[in-house]
């Protein structure tokens, strides 16, 4: 996965928390957690008070990392999609893009057939809210440095000035 930096606005989380809300409605899963690749956790939804979501998103993230290697090894470009299934709960992890993953939780109440199905849906709609939000961070992260750039050039100035 790329290392590309993302900032957030308040409309891209309220946005991304609809989505997990949703999924977890149609889906009838436990919760919802949206990684990215550093194995941060960007959001969540749902049941998570019993759950150390720390460090589950950085075991999600070394565990896509893995897998994307063993993918290439077997010929394959990545494996979008890895399943873990557990006497009580189960996790459907599925890639979003190149930069964040969403695992979604659930346990008997529900079927692997529904969480794949809306867990599909849901990530190509996050997909479009990502790709929004790194366009608007890559514009903040251009100002960043233009206003840097400038304060340096500015400290220049005037240091050679005091030098004098």
């Amino acid at each position: 996965m790329a290392n590309k930096p993302l900032i957030l606005t308040e409309e891209h989380i309220n946005s991304i928390n609809k989505i997990l809300l949703n999924t977890l409605k149609q889906s009838e899963a436990k919760c919802a957690l949206l990684v990215d690749q550093a194995g941060k956790c960007l959001a969540k939804k749902g049941f998570t008070k019993t759950i150390d979501t720390d460090a589950l998103a950085a075991l999600i993230a070394g565990s896509f990392s893995s897998t994307r290697a063993m993918a290439r090894l077997v010929g394959e470009t990545d494996f979008s999609v890895l399943f873990h299934q557990g006497a009580k709960d189960h996790i459907h992890n599925i890639i979003v893009d190149d930069d964040t993953i969403l695992t979604i939780i659930f346990d008997d109440r529900t079927t692997i057939g529904m969480v794949r199905l809306y867990s599909k849906e849901s990530a190509k709609s996050l997909r479009e809210i990502l790709k929004n939000a790194r366009k608007v961070t890559k514009l903040k992260v251009s100002d960043l440095e233009l206003h840097q750039e400038a304060e340096k050039r500015l400290d220049d100035i005037f240091d050679k000035g005091k030098n004098k």
